[in-house]
């Protein structure tokens, strides 16, 4: 290694969810690192995020019992993920891989004091599938004071909720208006927020406790991060990544490592040229990614050869757009919305075409399949007025009383009738009122004989539990109907460069590029095109980041 202005033993660009897991794995062995941000924030897409790592077979499962093995969980991801030749970032050795890594990794991250646990029920995605978990196979990180950071506090990347507890309990917030237990939970949060406000605390739950818990532990161990310091190149030499080039004070600065270079950079939310190019029909006003979710790492990976693939696949986000919502880090999501009673989605011509439940992911491909054949980005979600008076609406309380420019600007249709929604929609009456008939019809009989919407447990969990007999299906009869627009969004991009077994770069014909690992949405998903269960973004870039570490240690360490 020559002419670097520093040298350190391992180089990790970008600060997301793997970033600081790989820097803390360097760390236990007495190495230097270093972990370069090219934004102010620390914390990546995933402080933003739900914070969510699927982990099968982890310590809290087998600590409260719930079944789970090794062998049950490659059989779920072979029926959920399967073998596909375009899909190189989910072969099987590599599923089989992330399934042995990933409860070694929350058990490191546990003794490294990092305070995780499980939330108590979260099903699988397709929980109906053999291996499947209905209870579930999610870790998150407990509720954290992020003012314990110091300095730090003020840079790490916000949350997206306005409260802070633990996840499970804030899940039960959006039933208020049916669930004593819900309003209660609301209450004993809102006032928990408030005592610990007052007592100099800043509580941070989901995705933003995860990274304050993480940049807790990286700082506490001597990580060196870097924020505003963009990595321009990777720096070759001999065939292999020797180290990067930054900037320093407005001059171009190297900086060697010595065991490799780890890229978790984030996808390619952000840049619309790439979204035309691997994604086309979908925009970069439907993300809810942070503003460096650019994609010129996966591009500088490429330019040293390395092989991409799955990359027209993202992690979907169904997303509603009110006036002023273009102003707001996270969009407004509609998961809940149209899985709840008394909701359907329907496109331009007037039908349903999915189940609105299950995985958000399969969602929103589903709208741009669709849309191949029926206009239907934006589809409609159409709804009444008993889903007004019990749910919330794009972020506003339950009730029909909203902001004047939601119906002013044209985001929110209502009509006393099915007719008159249908000629506001330019959808032919007879349709929409068809598929209205059709889906109440299978509401009475508590069975979607179309698209079986409430088969699976995850499809009922998204719903309304207090509503019965089913917690998903509702009448859509009591006029004033409503609908408003909802888009294909994302949480991330899910292709980039092909990875091993040990999280090294790949040529197109297999060969590894010596001194590059790659983790997080940079990379083409272990997870295929499916979205398994909740975490799979995040809980595979953690997974490969401490991979990553350790073969870069047994290779050079």
């Amino acid at each position: 290694m020559s002419n670097f202005d520093e040298v350190r033993d391992f180089v990790v660009v970008g600060c997301g969810g793997g970033s600081m897991c790989a820097a803390l794995v360097m760390r236990a062995s007495g190495k230097d690192v270093l972990i370069l941000e090219k934004t102010g924030l620390a914390g990546g897409t995933t402080a933003r995020s739900g914070g969510v790592m699927w982990i099968p077979n982890n310590m809290f499962m087998q600590r409260d019992g719930v079944e789970d093995s090794p062998e049950l969980a490659a059989t779920y991801l072979d029926n959920v993920v399967g073998d596909h030749p375009d899909q190189p970032g989910a072969t099987r050795e590599r599923r089989l891989t992330y399934i042995r890594e990933a409860p070694r990794m929350v058990e490191f991250l546990v003794r490294q004091d990092v305070k995780l646990d499980r939330v108590a029920y979260w099903p699988d995605y397709y929980d109906d599938r053999p291996g499947g978990s209905e209870r579930g196979r999610t870790v998150v990180a407990r509720v954290f004071d992020a003012n314990q950071l110091g300095d730090w506090a003020d840079k790490l990347r916000p949350s997206f909720l306005p409260l802070a507890g633990p996840l499970d309990q804030m899940l039960l917030i959006p039933n208020f208006k049916q669930s004593w237990k819900s309003k209660q939970t609301m209450l004993k949060i809102g006032i928990s927020n408030t005592l610990s406000k007052l007592m100099g605390r800043r509580p941070v739950a989901a995705g933003a406790a995860l990274q304050g818990r993480m940049l807790q532990a990286a700082l506490r161990a001597g990580v060196d991060i870097r924020l505003n310091t963009a990595v321009g190149q990777l720096i070759e030499e001999n065939g292999a990544i020797t180290g990067i080039l930054t900037e320093k004070d407005g001059q171009p600065w190297r900086i060697g490592a010595r065991l490799g270079v780890l890229v978790n950079a984030g996808g390619f939310s952000r840049n619309q040229r790439m979204r035309d190019q691997y994604q086309p029909g979908t925009s970069v006003k439907w993300t809810n990614t942070n503003p460096g979710d650019t994609g010129e790492m996966i591009e500088e990976m490429m330019r040293h050869g390395a092989a991409i693939a799955q990359m027209d696949t993202f992690v979907g986000f169904q997303t509603t757009l009110p006036p002023g919502s273009e102003e707001l880090d996270v969009k407004p999501g509609v998961q809940n919305m149209t899985a709840a009673p008394h909701c359907i989605l329907v496109d331009q011509s007037g039908v349903r075409y999915m189940n609105e439940g299950g995985s958000y992911m399969a969602y929103c491909q589903g709208m741009l399949d669709r849309n191949k054949e029926v206009p239907a980005v934006p589809s409609w979600a159409i709804f009444d007025s008993q889903y007004m008076k019990k749910y919330m609406l794009a972020g506003t309380m339950p009730g029909t009383k909203k902001p004047l420019s939601w119906t002013t600007e044209g985001y929110l249709i209502n009509a006393m009738t099915i007719d008159g929604l249908a000629a506001q929609l330019d959808i032919d009456p007879a349709v929409l009122k068809g598929t209205i008939e059709r889906f109440n019809g299978f509401v009475a009989n508590n069975d979607d004989a179309d698209f079986q919407r409430g088969a699976r447990a995850y499809d009922r969990w998204l719903g309304d539990f207090t509503h019965k007999p089913s917690e998903t299906l509702g009448t859509i009869e009591r006029g004033p109907f409503y609908a408003v627009q909802v888009f294909p969004g994302d949480v991330g991009t899910y292709g980039g460069v092909v990875t091993d077994t040990q999280a090294r770069v790949l040529r197109e014909d297999g060969s590894v590029i010596p001194g590059l690992y790659a983790t997080g949405v940079s990379t083409a998903s272990v997870m295929g095109r499916t979205y398994p269960g909740a975490g799979c973004s995040v809980g595979p870039s953690f997974v490969w980041g401490y991979v990553a570490a350790n073969h870069a240690l047994g290779q050079g360490g």
